[in-house]
């Protein structure tokens, strides 16, 4: 089994002779910032998947901290940052080349919420979208799901801060947290004194692929990626990585998907380009 973040630095045997690729990645936002570990994880096995057939590599955080928008853009520009993971757009697959296989197999679009503890009964009388959208969410102000929610209907507020956005929602600037399955109970555990919980009874579900994103001109990574993630789903590691990762395993004992009530809404900023015949790639429901 591939275990969750098996990407230290101290496993790779770096070859005496030849190049060896080093590939930058972003920094963890914050000090207790996790939400990285899972896709470096991903990252590490696609280019040792490769690395017979393409050679030795090394992962390394870039020097500069950097926020999604700024990650991307200095992407864009070729500077500073090789890879980025991040849910797809129309924009960012015409600026930047996506190894379109969902790094989650489109779970980032099943969000469940996190609340203020006090404001629970709130949520537990929702009972359709529309009484979800009296209802104001917090994101981040540049995630695609700030457009998606609003492209919908849903007021939302944003911070240019993630770690801001904690805070925001503990002091009554708006009114839930919509996050992927994946992440709310980390973020949570992170986050103990603000008397915030993870929402019980709702499930908002739109289709958002997060993909690796690279440079258009870095072909030759994006290639690399692409044939170690497919080796990974051909020879069952990237499921195995997928379910077991403990980031996701406990998940799906925890979200409880079943029992909820589920509001589906579009996602108007989807690639014509998204692979969704292709079941391999999809969880569960989406297929």
């Amino acid at each position: 089994m591939f275990i969750c973040l098996v990407l230290s630095l101290s496993l790779q045997v770096l070859s005496a002779q030849g190049t060896v690729l080093t590939v930058k990645h972003v920094q963890p936002e914050a000090k207790n910032d996790q939400r990285n570990h899972y896709y470096l994880g991903l990252l590490s096995m696609a280019l040792e998947k490769t690395r017979d057939s393409h050679g030795d590599f090394v992962l390394a955080a870039s020097h500069l901290k950097m926020q999604q928008g700024r990650a991307l853009n200095e992407l864009e520009r070729g500077a500073n940052i090789d890879v980025v993971w991040s849910m797809s757009t129309q924009e960012r697959e015409a600026k930047l080349l996506p190894v379109r296989i969902p790094l989650l197999k489109g779970l980032l679009g099943h969000r469940i919420f996190i609340i203020r503890k006090n404001n629970e009964g709130r949520f537990l009388n929702v009972s359709s979208t529309q009484q979800l959208k009296h209802l104001i969410a917090g994101q981040g102000h540049d995630w695609p799901d700030t457009r998606i929610l609003r492209a919908n209907g849903f007021p939302v507020m944003t911070s240019p801060s993630y770690e801001g956005l904690f805070d925001m929602l503990n002091h009554e600037r708006f009114d839930y947290m919509p996050r992927g399955i994946q992440e709310p109970w980390n973020e949570l555990a992170t986050h103990k004194g603000l008397g915030l919980m993870v929402e019980k009874s709702l499930l908002l579900k739109y289709r958002a692929p997060i993909y690796f994103f690279v440079n258009l001109k870095n072909k030759a990574l994006a290639q690399r990626i692409e044939a170690g993630l497919n080796m990974a789903i051909n020879d069952g590691s990237f499921d195995d990585y997928f379910y077991n990762c403990p980031s996701n395993k406990q998940v799906f004992k925890l979200a409880a998907l079943k029992k909820r009530k589920v509001f589906e809404v579009e996602n108007p900023y989807l690639s014509v380009k998204t692979p969704i015949d292709d079941d391999r790639l999809w969880y569960g429901e989406w297929k």
